[in-house]
């Protein structure tokens, strides 16, 4: 029973595009069955192809005109279709059936398209949700039960222990730990929590268990808004999709208006018979159909798609391609988008009679017991290094580390709990620290006492300072690069987005190139910032890759997520992603984008021109049906190789 249900849950969720793939199978087969003579294996065939791939437009082109009373290039195409083949049957010229799947076959792919957008939007909000368990730990009378997250009240107290996530928003009752909020809240560093502060669903809990009192409804919770976010933005048509929806709209009337007029008011204008008054209109509802112009645009979008394939660049649709090339305004999420979100070690300094490697090998020693992430990058960038593991090793949560190694008490911490040990800082290397920490960097002290007691906190004030280690989060190598090259494309406005304290915030801004900041920003707040650009620039990009990053990449004209750091929310959220996290690409996916708007215009001057030549040569009568199918087809042919270009 299990692959009948996943079969057809496959064919559900893959109707659209199984239609445009059978149907042009089926126009293939027919064309060839022509070729060869075999013409009633062919009138089998292409009829198959029209009824599988027109019926989903068949469907909403009436919708359309019987609930809407409206017309649309839907129901356009059918008649078209239609005609044309009714007109090959009538003059047995069976080419006309193939010129009639053709605009079936072009307007089933995209249905196939749009389908496949509202699964993508499905799929992350499904996403979303998963990033939150299902139950969470209730005390009640001192005993711990398990219910579902729908349950909770405002009010019950929960236990969350360490490496679990959040399951709810809250208030810490008791206990310490640091959890890390970067999918949340984009901060780089695991910030510390303790009694009284807020916690958010969806968070990672570090290494202390934690008794959170629940303050507001499981529903309003931060990952849930952002949910809804997601929802809100996703489902919101652009003003460019409306006004492609009225131009359909209008050209349908305009054809099918005309087409009746062709039909009925030549044998009493200009005395033609009847015959040659059908003809000539069923002439004209091929040679107006939209053909030449859905391939000015679809082929010519499509070899642009290929093209960034090529180069690590994914767009997951033809709209968005065209989009970038108008972006006015981007928005940059700092952790993990011109960062690369891992910490790392920026800078030793040493006491006098010191070197680096003693201040790294002396961090390291009493770090390596550590799981802070901090001392995961100390003992990183002292990997090559001959160190040794320190013995009666204990933290201060916030604080600091002790520990005695090679007989020698090392104390590793910040300039407070590392006062604690030693008879004074250093002025000079007080200095620099302090400039550091003005940069955004965190800065860790360390510290020897040459005679440790048996407890690492039994002597205190004896101790020296052997130098300080700075800590930050590394900008991307081509960060400023592309941020110097995007401005010489004319992009006119470029920010940073992000959740992490001011200092850090400028201090990443300005190794990069960026004069606008917005720092210590909530999901939320980053949409709104996306909206308000929106409002000055209308197309506006937003470049990020955590969960927190999804309402704004939901929101902008154009989302661009990071391929392999970005969360499986950005992913799906945004419209193009960077397959190799390489942003100097988004300067090159804005160049394709360019280019394809330059050749969509040519394209489309190219078919309209076509269409009026053979309108106008149907009118006066100089061509024939079979002329006028090569025309429509010859111009069809020539703007797909046109958009081919871009293939390049």
């Amino acid at each position: 029973m299990l692959y009948p249900q996943r079969f057809n849950q496959f064919t559900r969720e893959h109707a659209d595009t199984l239609a445009a793939l059978l149907c042009g199978l089926l126009l293939f087969l027919g064309w060839f069955a022509l070729h060869l003579g075999w013409f009633g294996l062919a009138l089998l065939l292409l009829p198959a192809a029209y009824v599988i791939g027109g019926y989903e437009s068949a469907r909403e082109g009436l919708t359309t005109l019987f609930k809407e009373k409206e017309l649309d290039v839907d129901l356009l195409m059918i008649v078209a279709a239609i005609g044309a083949a009714s007109l090959g049957l009538w003059r047995r010229e069976y080419h006309l059936i193939i010129d009639g799947a053709i605009l079936i076959l072009i307007f089933a792919i995209s249905g196939a398209l749009e389908g496949y957008a509202m699964q993508r939007t499905e799929r992350s909000i499904r996403s979303l949700m998963s990033l939150t368990p299902d139950t969470a730990r209730v005390l009640h009378q001192e005993r711990e039960a398990e219910v579902s997250i729908s349950q909770l009240k405002v009010g019950d107290e929960i236990v969350v222990k360490p490496g679990e996530l959040i399951p709810t928003d809250g208030i810490i009752l008791s206990g310490y730990s640091t959890l890390n909020q970067a999918a949340i809240t984009g901060e780089s560093f695991p910030v510390e929590k303790t009694v009284g502060e807020e916690v958010f669903a969806g968070t990672l809990n570090g290494y202390g268990a934690l008794q959170i009192k629940v303050h507001k409804p499981a529903q309003s919770s931060l990952i849930q808004r952002v949910i809804r976010l997601v929802e809100q933005a996703q489902t919101e048509a652009p003003p460019s999709q409306e006004f492609i929806d009225r131009f359909e709209k209008g050209y349908a009337k305009v054809i099918v208006v005309a087409g009746i007029l062709l039909a009925t008011l030549p044998p009493f204008l200009w005395g033609w018979d009847w015959e040659t008054t059908i003809y000539r209109a069923l002439t004209f509802l091929v040679v107006a159909s939209p053909c030449a112009l859905m391939a000015a645009i679809m082929p010519t979008l499509l070899s642009g798609i290929a093209n960034g394939a090529r180069q690590g660049i994914l767009f997951k649709n033809g709209a968005q391609l065209e989009k970038i090339g108008k972006v006015r305004a981007i928005a940059f999420d700092k952790t993990g988008t011109l960062t690369t979100g891992q910490l790392q070690v920026f800078k030793i300094i040493s006491a006098s009679e010191y070197t680096k490697d003693d201040v790294l090998k002396a961090a390291a020693s009493v770090e390596s017991s550590s799981e802070h992430p901090i001392g995961k990058a100390i003992v990183q960038a002292a990997g090559d290094l001959n160190w040794v593991g320190a013995i009666q090793v204990q933290a201060m949560p916030g604080q600091g580390i002790v520990g005695i190694a090679q007989e020698q008490q090392v104390i590793v911490g910040n300039a407070l709990f590392v006062q604690k040990y030693v008879t004074n800082l250093p002025e000079e290397l007080r200095e620099m620290a302090q400039s550091l920490e003005r940069e955004g960097k965190t800065v860790v002290w360390v510290a020897k006492n040459p005679t440790p007691n048996p407890s690492p906190l039994a002597r205190r004030g004896a101790g020296d300072v052997i130098g300080v280690i700075a800590i930050a989060d590394e900008v991307r190598s081509q960060a400023a690069a592309t941020i110097t090259r995007l401005k010489k494309l004319g992009v006119e406005q470029i920010v940073m987005l992000t959740g992490d304290n001011e200092e850090t915030a400028q201090s990443v801004a300005k190794a990069v190139g960026i004069d606008r900041v917005y720092a210590q920003l909530l999901p939320e707040d980053k949409l709104d910032i996306i909206r308000r650009l929106q409002q000055q620039y209308q197309t506006v990009a937003m470049v990020g890759d955590g969960i927190n990053d999804a309402p704004a990449l939901a929101q902008a004209s154009v989302g661009i997520a990071m391929g392999i750091s970005g969360s499986d929310v950005a992913l799906e959220t945004a419209d193009i992603v960077l397959m190799a996290d390489r942003l100097e690409k988004i300067a090159v996916a804005m160049h394709l984008g360019r280019r394809s708007q330059a050749i969509v215009k040519q394209n489309i001057v190219v078919a309209l021109g076509f269409i009026m030549l053979l309108l106008v040569g149907n009118f006066l009568g100089n061509i024939n049906l079979p002329i006028g199918v090569i025309g429509h087809e010859g111009s069809t042919v020539l703007v797909t190789l046109s958009g081919l270009r871009l293939l390049k």
